[in-house]
């Protein structure tokens, strides 16, 4: 018998992306890194410091003449405490986990299920990034991301959250259909085991040889032939990048005509499904 776990990590995908929600779904998902959380909490940071400080300049131009020290220092409390605790927690809530930052490098705070947060998930975050990335500037949080492979920050392993890429790139169709030296390999193959993340691998190599080199599209197309040699089955005796276009095409093939066959059956199924029983009067 296999292995339960093993079965959950081939699931989830090999390199860790995979997330398996409580219905037992494998959703394909891919945490945003290092770098791009790096480049949106930087936008949202001079977002917020810029509010703080044009409001504090303001507070002083205008506001100063009658106000004594004492009040100054409050307000500068309040002040700190709405534009780097509150707004921010606001933001997340009101845009499901979203941020100027994180529409901009395309990415959203989930919970670690994939669900959407709630305030208590914004409210640490918030609270934990006070500390993390305007008091240490970033290089607390820079350091546990680096150190996790969902690139969570502190608040994130607090909160029980992560950013997740939600911009995907724009489809392109595919430019060429199975080799016709695969022909008759095809009418016979199991390409079935593949996963979804090679199988998504495979596909945007094969969208971006015209623009590799050549050692390079060598290189990958080895790599990734060898990866889906395990899950295909027989193996056709033919060079790695032919190799992959039959499995692409295969594979795309028999999805298409597995959502046909479903659609088929959906509408043979409609009129049972939005008749009224036998004898029901129409009204």
């Amino acid at each position: 018998m296999a292995d339960p776990t093993a079965q959950r990590t081939a699931a989830s995908g090999s390199d860790g992306t995979g997330l398996v929600t409580g219905e037992a779904v494998t959703l394909d998902v891919r945490p945003a890194s290092v770098i791009l959380r790096g480049a949106g909490t930087a936008i949202d940071a001079v977002v917020y410091v810029g509010l703080l400080l044009g409001t504090a300049w303001l507070v002083v131009q205008y506001g100063s003449a009658g106000i004594d020290q004492a009040a100054l220092r409050a307000l500068g409390v309040v002040g700190l405490v709405l534009f780097l605790l509150v707004i921010p927690m606001v933001v997340e809530i009101s845009t499901r986990g979203r941020s100027l930052g994180r529409l901009a490098i395309g990415a959203r705070i989930v919970r670690d299920d994939g669900g959407a947060i709630a305030l208590r998930h914004a409210f640490v975050r918030a609270l934990t990034g006070v500390i993390e990335i305007y008091l240490t500037f970033g290089a607390v949080a820079a350091m546990t991301g680096l150190l996790n492979e969902r690139s969570k920050r502190l608040g994130d392993l607090l909160a029980g959250t992560h950013s997740q890429i939600e911009r995907v790139p724009r489809y392109v169709p595919p430019l060429h259909g199975m080799p016709p030296m695969l022909t008759r390999w095809a009418a016979v193959a199991d390409v079935a085991r593949l996963p979804e993340t090679l199988s998504r691998r495979i596909a945007q190599f094969l969208s971006q040889t015209e623009a590799l080199m050549p050692a390079t599209r060598a290189r990958t197309a080895e790599q990734l032939a060898g990866e889906a040699s395990a899950y295909v089955s027989p193996l056709p005796d033919v060079a790695a990048e032919t190799f992959l276009w039959g499995v692409a095409a295969l594979r795309r093939e028999r999805e298409a005509t597995a959502l046909r066959l479903e659609r088929d059956r959906l509408d043979a199924l409609e009129p049972v499904l939005a008749g009224l029983p036998h004898g029901f009067p129409e009204r």
